[in-house]
């Protein structure tokens, strides 16, 4: 059974505060064969076999810049524990070489896995972490409420500006390039997971 592999280790931990309990609630509506739950100190891990739930858990932990992040791509031991810190097989241990990479990798991000999709799904998430990374706050109050499912009117009149003014806050925070992305990086995990499937 193929799976991704989520290991996620908190930067900077002994000079911030402990953010995984924080982590853990923004990702607690991401489906999950396993949810995530923490493993040791500042390090939680899940377990994902839906690839359209790889770009909702990525977005939120590559918003807070405050994450190094592993993805693990291959067989899990059978039959799984009910916990994700429990298991075991190949995509834990891609996601352990993955979330040590992280920590000096681009963007805090890596992928590995024995199918070649897994380096392409990597530069995908480079590529719209790059785009996540120049987004303002401003930038991220239109693209929550686009996301939420307004228009750029109603957003404008959420926040109090035109929708000219919505449209280029728009533009400045590649809204547009990140539904891309995200449809993106969920196109090459499928293709990473098909790989990977035992015959």
């Amino acid at each position: 059974m193929a799976v991704l592999v989520l290991t996620v280790d908190q930067r900077d931990s002994r000079r911030s505060p402990d953010r995984v309990p924080a982590a853990l609630e923004l990702l607690d509506d991401v489906p999950a064969l396993r949810g995530f739950q923490r493993t040791a100190g500042d390090e939680f891990q899940g377990v994902l076999d839906d690839p359209a739930s790889l770009p909702r858990a990525v977005e939120p932990l590559l918003r807070a810049q405050a994450w190094s992040i592993g993805i693990g791509i291959g067989q899990v031991d059978l039959p799984l524990p009910e916990h994700a810190r429990a298991g075991g097989g190949p995509a834990y241990l891609h996601a352990r070489s993955a979330v040590t990479a992280a920590k000096t990798g681009p963007w805090h991000l890596r992928v590995v896995g024995g199918s070649p999709d897994a380096r392409q799904l990597e530069s995908a998430l480079w590529l719209w972490a790059a785009v996540l990374g120049r987004r303002t706050l401003r930038g991220w109050e239109v693209a929550d409420l686009v996301d939420a499912g307004l228009s750029y009117e109603q957003a404008g009149a959420r926040l109090g500006i035109s929708q000219s003014a919505v449209s280029q806050r728009a533009q400045a925070a590649g809204i547009v390039e990140g539904r891309r992305a995200r449809e993106l990086v969920t196109h090459l995990a499928v293709g990473a997971l098909r790989q990977d499937e035992a015959p």
